[in-house]
C-alpha cells in the first residue's frame, strides 16, 4: 500500500519557489512566508516529507566522506531506524546527497537511490545512520519506493515539498493525492528558473486537478487546495 501523498509548496504569483528572489511587500517579510509554510506543514500531520537532492544538500550542508575501506552493504533496503517520530526523505538517483548524521531537523533520514549508486556511498550513508532504498531496475520506480516506505517504515502520509523536478515526477507518475500551494504576494520575474512543478514534455494528460478550497491566511498569502486524479477516459 502506498502512503497518501500531499504536495505542499510556497509560490510567488508567477510560480517560482525561492522567496529570496521575490519582490517585497508591506504585508510581511520573507521569514513570515516561511513561518506560514511550517504552520501548514505541521497542520497536515505527515509522517514524512520528501525533497530532491539539491534541496536536501542545502539543508544538510555535508560533504562526501566515504569510508576508507568499504564493507559489505545491504541492497536494496537498509533500515537504520524504525518507528521514528518523523522521517525526512531525499530522492537522489545519483547518490550525491551527504549527511552529517542520521537526522535532519530531528527527522530520521531515508535516501531513495538509483541502481548504479556505488557501495562506497551506501556504506557512508549506513555509517551516518541514514536508511536507504536502492532501485532494483534501471529507473527509479516511485510507486514501488512508496510501497517500501509504507511497509518498512510505516509511513502513511508523505508531504511532497519539491523542488519542481521532484514534484513533476510524482505528478507524472500519478502518485499525488492532493496539492496545497501557499501563494505569496510577490513576483520573482526570472523565467530561467524552474517553477514549483517541472516535467520534461509537460504534464498534459497525466493528472487532473479538482478545486477543494481557497482561503486567505496571514501576511498576504492565499492557501489553495486541490484534489489530484488521473485524467478520465
Amino acid at each position: 500500500m502506498k502512503p497518501e501523498v500531499i504536495m505542499l509548496m510556497t509560490s510567488s504569483l508567477d510560480g517560482r519557489q525561492h522567496p529570496s528572489r521575490w519582490t517585497l511587500t508591506p504585508d510581511g517579510e520573507r521569514k513570515d512566508w516561511g513561518t506560514m509554510f511550517e504552520q501548514v506543514h505541521d497542520s497536515l500531520g505527515g509522517d514524512a516529507w520528501i525533497v530532491g537532492r539539491v534541496t536536501m544538500q542545502e539543508m544538510s550542508k555535508a560533504a562526501a566522506h566515504p569510508p576508507a575501506a568499504v564493507p559489505q552493504v545491504e541492497r536494496p533496503l537498509h533500515v537504520a531506524a524504525r518507528a521514528a517520530k518523523g522521517y525526512g526523505i531525499v530522492l537522489d538517483p545519483s547518490g550525491k546527497a551527504h549527511f552529517a548524521g542520521g537526522t535532519v531537523w530531528g527527522d530520521h533520514m531515508i535516501a531513495l537511490l538509483g541502481r548504479e549508486v556505488g557501495d562506497a556511498h551506501l556504506a557512508e550513508l549506513a555509517a551516518d545512520g541514514v536508511s536507504y532504498i536502492v532501485a532494483e531496475g534501471p529507473e527509479i520506480d516511485l510507486a514501488a519506493m512508496l510501497e517500501t516506505l509504507n511497509r518498512a517504515f510505516g509511513i502513511q502520509r508523505l508531504l511532497l515539498e519539491g523542488g519542481g523536478t521532484v514534484n513533476g515526477s510524482f505528478l507524472a507518475a500519478g502518485l499525488v493525492d492532493e496539492v496545497h500551494v501557499l501563494i505569496g504576494p510577490a513576483f520573482d520575474g526570472d523565467s530561467s528558473q524552474h517553477g514549483i512543478v517541472f516535467h520534461p514534455g509537460g504534464l498534459a494528460g497525466k493528472c487532473e486537478l479538482s478545486f477543494r478550497e481557497a482561503r486567505p491566511i496571514a501576511h498576504g498569502m492565499v492557501h489553495l487546495r486541490y484534489a489530484v486524479s488521473r485524467p478520465r477516459g
